[in-house]
C-alpha cells in the first residue's frame, strides 16, 4: 500500500490545513487560545480528577513493611469505591500569569489567575502547618528562588508518564523553571509547599540515602507549563502533575551580589522576573538582554556593584536592612541617585 502525506510542523502553532483551494500546499495557522479561556477549563479538568481519584493515603498513615513512600493514584471505583478522594487532601494556591511570560502569545493578557493544587503525603499538610508555626525550621522549606534536589515523575492526568527520575535525584534551579520561556512555572511554584529531608548520606556507590524527605504531589494547569506548545508526550493545553520527593535544597544568590535571590523579589509577588530596577536604563542603553534584579550584579545600574553598596570598607555585608544613605526608604543598591 502506498502512503502519501504532508508533515505540517511549525513551532508553537497548530496547523489545521495543508491544502489550499487550488490543490497546492498551503497553511492555515490557528492562533493560540487565550489564557483566560483555557485556565478555567483546565481547572474543571483538575477538579474532576481530584474528585474521582485517590492516593495511597492508608499506606502513608500506617506504613507496611518495606513501604517505599511513593504516591500511587487510582480511580475511585469498584473495590475502591469507598476511598477518600484527592480533593479531601489537597490545598490550592493562585498564580497570576500574563501572556508576556509565554513567548508565542501575542494577544495581551495580564495577571490571569491559574490555580495550582498540592498534596503533602509526608509530612501531612497539617503537620507542615505545625512545623511552620513553630518557627524553628526556616531552612526546611525551599523558596521559588532556590535549588532543590529531588526525585520526580511528571504525568498527564490520564496517567501517561512523560518524564521521570525515580532512582537518582537531580538538582533543579527553581528560579530558572519559573521562567515559562525555559521551564515549568507550576513545578517551581509547587515545591515550596514541601519539606526537605534530613542530612544526605553518601552510600559510596553513586547513590544517597535521605531520611524523612518530603513526599508530595503537584497538579497545575497548562498556563503554568507548556500551554499551547505540544512537546513530546505533552499535548497542547493539558494540565500536568508531578510526584515529588524533596531531598534537600540550597539557598541561592544567582548574581553573587550578597543578597539572596528570594530577597530580590522587590515587589513581593513571588515572581522574580518582573523585578528589574534599572530596566529603563537598560532599554535606553539598547541592551538586547534585560536582567532581573536577581540576575543583575548592579541592580540600580549606577556603575557601582550591588555588593559594594551593601558592604563596609572591609567587605563585610551590612544588613539587612541594607544601607540607605539618604534615608529615602530605598536602599542604596536600588537607588541610582546614591553611589
Amino acid at each position: 500500500m502506498k502512503y502519501s502525506f504532508f508533515v505540517c510542523l511549525f513551532s508553537m502553532v497548530l496547523l489545521s490545513s495543508c491544502n489550499n483551494d487550488d490543490g497546492g500546499p498551503s497553511i492555515e495557522v490557528v492562533p493560540p487560545r487565550l489564557l483566560a479561556e483555557v485556565a478555567p477549563e483546565n481547572d474543571e479538568e483538575i477538579k474532576e480528577f481530584l474528585d474521582t481519584h485517590f492516593y495511597n493515603y492508608e499506606e502513608f498513615e500506617a506504613p507496611p513493611a518495606g513501604f517505599d513512600f511513593r504516591i500511587t493514584i487510582d480511580t475511585i471505583a469498584g473495590e475502591n469505591a469507598d476511598k477518600k478522594p484527592l480533593s479531601d487532601f489537597v490545598r490550592s494556591s493562585v498564580v497570576k500569569v500574563s501572556s508576556s511570560e509565554h513567548p508565542a502569545l501575542t494577544e495581551e493578557e495580564t495577571d490571569v489567575p491559574h490555580t495550582l493544587y498540592y498534596l503533602s503525603a509526608r509530612p501531612t499538610l497539617d503537620e507542615l502547618d505545625d512545623i511552620r508555626s513553630a518557627g524553628n525550621c526556616d531552612e526546611c522549606f525551599p523558596t521559588v528562588a532556590d535549588s532543590v534536589y529531588v526525585r520526580y515523575e511528571g504525568k498527564l492526568l490520564n496517567g501517561t508518564s512523560f518524564d521521570a527520575s525515580l532512582n537518582n535525584p537531580v538538582w533543579f534551579d527553581l528560579a530558572q523553571l519559573q521562567n515559562l520561556a525555559q521551564g515549568f512555572r507550576g513545578f517551581a511554584e509547587g515545591i515550596p509547599n514541601f519539606k526537605k529531608g534530613n542530612a544526605i548520606i553518601d552510600n559510596g556507590d553513586g547513590t544517597v540515602t535521605v531520611d524523612e524527605y518530603g513526599v508530595g504531589l503537584i497538579i497545575f494547569p497548562s498556563g503554568l507549563a507548556n500551554f499551547n506548545r505540544a512537546q513530546g508526550q505533552i499535548p497542547q493545553y493539558d494540565p500536568l502533575m508531578f510526584n515529588i520527593d524533596l531531598f534537600t535544597l540550597n539557598r541561592t544568590d544567582h548574581d553573587n551580589d550578597g543578597i539572596p535571590s528570594i530577597d530580590e523579589d522587590v515587589n513581593g509577588n513571588g515572581y522574580l522576573y518582573d523585578d528589574n530596577t534599572d530596566l529603563q536604563s537598560e532599554i535606553d542603553g539598547g541592551f538586547t538582554l534585560r536582567f532581573a534584579d536577581f540576575l543583575d550584579a548592579d541592580d540600580d545600574g549606577d556603575g557601582v556593584s550591588t555588593k559594594n553598596e551593601i558592604s563596609d570598607d572591609n567587605g563585610n555585608i551590612i544588613g539587612p536592612p541594607y544601607p540607605d544613605s539618604n534615608n529615602d526608604g530605598t536602599p542604596d543598591y536600588l537607588d541610582s541617585d546614591v553611589n
